[in-house]
């Protein structure tokens, strides 16, 4: 029961980590989407400095998510690296270029035009890649003798190509709404424009998504419509509609922060409908988190660790937030 017990913490774990990514990194590559829409000059410095003191923290939970990952779940980690290889590659080059054309920019200034494509298209980049990786884990990886058993390309269909774009999509909201809180003048007039419209194409993208989920597997769609589950599960669609219709009427009545908690609610509503299709396989259909947990000693060992960790990580990231709170200008924080 022990063992039961601290498998499903360490998933909880890793799905916190996973989700506090996707959170806090969603909308600093976001604005990296949005770049090439904004002006040259004091909007684009702007939507930089907005994401100066935090951007490379953020990344944090990127590292406790794959790292938790390798040594909460082994097995899981050997089979999906494999099945997406080219993914996690060019994710981590999508973000080595965003970082390094974060700090070039304001040094090399000849160049910015250079360093500014190189933020966006590596943002692109890295927000795609992961949209895809999610799409190919959702509509299963090949396994047999517990190894990875498909080819270089599996990953690469229509389900996962529309996972990868509505992440994107996704992405480009938290930038537009983070932009809306945290900028003033044409920039963040600029921004609540973008936000109606990517906030009515994450609605059809997520919408898609989920229409087309269910029709990977059997097990997907009797997970969401099989009696009396569907009682519980209805109530994350009905939960969509209301915080959509919030987020909406929050940009016409011009709210700054609400938008933002708006995009962020869709997105963990997002991240439980993945849950509730998935669990509690972490490689869907053929691993559970049982089968791909670390020994039991091993569970104990780490978790000592992330309970000082964690909350750590989380003190000095809301110490930062609350440090560099308020408006941006074009040379900073006021």
């Amino acid at each position: 029961m022990a063992s039961l017990d601290l498998t499903i913490v360490w998933a909880g774990i890793i799905g916190f980590a996973v989700m506090a990514y996707v959170v806090m990194d969603g909308f600093d590559l976001g604005i990296g989407i949005l770049f090439p829409t904004l002006a040259v000059g004091d909007e684009r410095d702007q939507a930089m400095n907005s994401i100066a003191p935090v951007w490379d923290g953020n990344e944090t939970w990127l590292v406790m998510g794959g790292g938790g990952l390798f040594a909460a779940f082994p097995l899981a980690y050997a089979i999906i690296l494999p099945a997406t290889y080219p993914l996690m590659i060019a994710m981590l080059l999508g973000l080595v270029f965003r970082g390094v054309a974060f700090e070039f920019r304001w040094r090399d200034s000849g160049h910015r035009p250079l360093w500014d494509a190189a933020f966006s298209i590596g943002s692109v980049v890295a927000a795609l890649a992961q949209g895809i990786t999610l799409g190919a884990i959702l509509q299963g990886i090949r396994v047999e003798n517990d190894a990875y058993a498909g080819g270089w390309l599996d990953w690469l269909s229509p389900f996962s190509v529309l996972t990868g774009v509505a992440v994107v999509i996704g992405y480009a909201l938290l930038g537009a709404t983070w932009l809306i809180w945290k900028t003033e003048g044409p920039c963040q007039r600029h921004a609540r424009r973008a936000a109606f419209w990517l906030g009515l194409a994450t609605l059809v993208a997520l919408g898609g998504v989920s229409a087309a989920t269910p029709f990977l597997h059997y097990d997907y769609w009797r997970r969401w419509f099989a009696m009396p589950g569907v009682l519980a599960t209805a109530q994350v669609p009905l939960l969509v509609a209301i915080s959509t219709a919030t987020f909406f009427w929050s940009l016409r009545r011009e709210f700054e922060l609400l938008p933002f908690l708006m995009a962020l609610v869709l997105f963990l509503l997002g991240f439980v409908g993945l849950g509730i299709s998935i669990y509690p396989h972490i490689v869907p259909r053929t691993v559970t988190i049982w089968d791909a947990a670390a020994p039991h000693d091993s569970q104990v060992f780490m978790l000592v660790g992330a309970v000082v960790i964690i909350p750590l990580i989380l003190a000095y990231t809301a110490w930062a937030y609350w440090v560099f709170r308020g408006k941006v200008g074009t040379h900073g924080y006021h």
